[in-house]
């Protein structure tokens, strides 16, 4: 039989049966685009609750609004359910998992390699198999392909294998699953084909690669890419505090060149699941190619070190005000990454909340969208409600996450020393803001000026 044809066809007349395992900040956005593109879509996912939440019509995904997915559920064009069996049926299956980090920085790919022995027990041939989750180059042929070869089936004749990374950036208003290019490698000609015709059905630009490494690679690449750069204007930040220079003046006159600049912005650390582990992954394989990455490295490092940074900074001014971080009342504003979403992943908020803790500070934080997290012991720390009043008792206010629907100017007027780590109060004059990169070793010249007013 020729499941190529088979498999074409059925692509073609969007008859096939799709597949998406893990419906998370990728799988589910995935899924929806799947099914607004003529596909009948069967969503999987071990965690029973989202599976609920799904079945009920409930949207738990900020970026997927619940009428879209009721309406997906409703329709029986999406199917979630927590039943690896459901593989018999399905054509093609997006795999788009957790691919975290250990306690060493290595990859954990023990997510995919649970998903791969689902695929094994059901799998039927002429299936597509597509990678998604953000790995080191070559995880595709050597966790998927091998496995599934050594079964006895042909890659691009028994079934066909790509990778496609994702490329999610939750909260952008401007760029969706649908309207980002999506990069795609196949194993051979074939496999790349059938991926680039679902996908094409899916989303509005392909961008089709000669092997699946090319397709690893360049998603590392692009987030390497941001970390390092990222990290050199950390530095610059971290320079201009001794200089006495207003970092985000430079930046702002920096970017008025019409070329050979790009701006990026300093801040409190990096957050996500992207750009603070995928260096890593490519660091950990560069190695068993005896290549060491002296700029991936030194960019995790200087990256990693702002929380730290951060926490000594708001101790400078604490102190300038005659007070230290132990006993001081402490409030963190945002805890998610990044503005207007509520999520928490690699959140450097969440290591700078512990470090106040372990220096005895009565740390408190307020966030309208991620208002809950899990600390180091386990136990759940809520948000506070924003109160005018209670706000001004603090002794410092440390600004993580510029989320817009933060009352800038009230916040600024309650006198409260502010710690900005993000250039959010640029638009304020105040002498009680005290802007990351822009002279906070030289605080007490400023206080005096705001004591004495």
């Amino acid at each position: 039989m020729n499941y190529y044809q088979a498999l074409k066809e059925k692509l073609q007349t969007k008859t096939g049966k799709i597949g998406v395992i893990g419906l998370g900040y990728v799988g589910l956005p995935l899924a929806m685009e799947m099914v607004k593109g003529g596909f009948t879509i069967y969503g999987i996912d071990l965690d029973t609750r989202k599976v609920e939440s799904l079945s009920r019509g409930e949207s738990y995904i900020q970026d997927v609004p619940g009428t879209v997915v009721a309406e997906a559920v409703n329709s029986g064009t999406f199917i979630p359910t927590t039943d690896y069996s459901v593989i018999r049926e399905l054509d093609t299956i997006s795999i788009c998992v957790p691919t975290p980090l250990s306690e060493n920085q290595d990859p954990d790919t023990s997510f995919i390699r649970s998903v791969v022995d689902e695929i094994k027990t059901y799998i039927k041939k002429g299936t597509l198999i597509i990678l998604e989750s953000t790995t080191y180059p070559g995880t595709t042929e050597e966790l998927i392909q091998s496995e599934l070869e050594a079964l006895g089936l042909t890659a691009g004749e028994d079934f066909f294998i790509c990778f496609s990374p994702e490329r999610v950036d939750p909260g952008n208003r401007n760029f969706n699953t649908y309207n980002t290019p999506k990069v795609i490698g196949g194993t051979t000609e074939a496999c790349k084909e059938l991926g680039v015709l679902l996908y094409s059905n899916v989303v509005k630009t392909v961008v089709p690669v000669s092997s699946p490494k090319v397709a690893e690679m360049s998603k590392l690449l692009e987030n390497t890419f941001r970390s390092i750069n990222i990290a050199f204007v950390n530095e610059l930040a971290m320079m201009c505090d001794k200089m006495g220079i207003d970092v985000w003046e430079v930046i702002r006159a920096a970017s008025t060149k019409p070329f050979g600049f790009m701006p990026f912005y300093p801040g409190p650390g990096i957050g996500g699941h992207c750009i603070p582990l995928d260096p890593m992954y490519l660091s950990w394989k560069a190695k068993e190619f005896r290549f060491y990455s002296k700029f991936i490295e030194l960019a995790q490092s200087i990256n990693d070190n702002m929380p730290e940074y951060v926490m000594h900074s708001a101790a400078q001014v604490l102190n300038v005000y005659a007070k230290s971080i132990r006993n001081s009342q402490v409030l963190l504003l945002g805890m998610a990454y990044k503005p207007d979403v509520d999520d928490l992943r690699e959140s450097p908020a969440l290591e700078i909340y512990e470090l106040f803790k372990e220096s005895g500070a009565k740390v408190q934080f307020y966030d309208p969208y991620a208002t809950s997290f899990q600390d180091v012991h386990g136990n759940i720390v809520q948000s506070v409600k924003y109160d005018r009043n209670a706000f001004a008792k603090y002794d410092c206010m440390v600004l993580i996450t510029n989320h817009r629907s933060f009352p800038y100017q009230e916040l600024a007027d309650l006198g409260v020393p502010i710690i900005d780590t993000r250039n959010a109060f640029a638009d304020i004059q105040s002498d009680n803001i005290y802007k990351l990169g822009t002279g906070l070793g030289k605080t007490e010249r400023k206080v005096k000026v705001h004591v004495g007013a």
